[in-house]
């Protein structure tokens, strides 16, 4: 099967399962028109994540990696009205579209972006006391490694931790790789696979998006 035929199932896919929705739309529209990267998760894999933390009874989130709000719009549709979501962004522009996005959408009450890098804001998060039910991360892949122990920091027993893009079109079969996106996602996997403390999965995924995959973790032990 060819990327176009992942692509047009998950239209078909898409066009079944995912009413319109003006907020979500938006985002995307404007992430385009400011010239953000086309690296947000598909909408079905939105609402997959939506699902997840819904499922889960998530009531306190935290996002790796903001972008223009995509993914944080689908995942603070789980929340309850007193949730909060933190989403952490380096690029001041991808800020600054995210935080016009998540207005628009009526969240700012709930989502809180926080600018600069990833790992100079996760030890202040740890600082202030936060604590998160489930972690979604979606950032520069070298750090993925650093991100999982922060992840890990930041959680409690039962807590969710998600990463996105660990198959790399398959690239993580290549150990002798010189690109530090599959380094990073091979160290990921080596740390999730040996980790005693959580009990994961990873679920492989063809669509609009290519070839890639997300890990799934559960948190089984402080």
């Amino acid at each position: 099967m060819s990327e176009e035929q992942w692509a047009a199932v998950d239209s078909y896919l898409a066009d079944l399962y995912l009413p319109s929705d003006s907020a979500l739309e938006a985002a995307l529209r404007d992430s385009d028109v400011h010239g953000l990267p086309s690296i947000n998760v598909s909408p079905m894999q939105g609402k997959f994540l939506m699902l997840l933390a819904q499922l889960h009874g998530a009531r306190t989130i935290l996002e790796i990696g903001t972008l223009g709000a995509y993914s944080t719009l689908w995942l603070a549709q789980a929340l309850p009205p007193e949730g909060k979501l933190i989403t952490l962004e380096v690029m001041p522009k991808h800020a600054e579209v995210a935080k016009a996005n998540i207005a628009r959408a009526g969240r700012s009450h709930q989502i809180e972006v926080r600018l600069g890098a990833a790992l100079e804001s996760l030890p202040k998060l740890a600082e202030e006391g936060h604590l998160f039910d489930m972690v979604f991360i979606d950032a520069d892949k070298p750090n993925n490694p650093h991100y999982l122990a922060w992840a890990l920091k930041l959680t409690r027993r039962g807590s969710l931790i998600v990463v996105d893009n660990v198959i790399r079109k398959g690239g993580v079969l290549n150990a002798e790789s010189g690109d530090p996106n599959i380094q990073g996602t091979r160290q990921l996997h080596a740390l999730l696979a040996a980790e005693p403390r959580l009990k994961a999965t990873v679920l492989q995924t063809v669509g609009s998006k290519g070839y890639d995959g997300l890990a799934i973790a559960q948190v089984i032990s402080d």
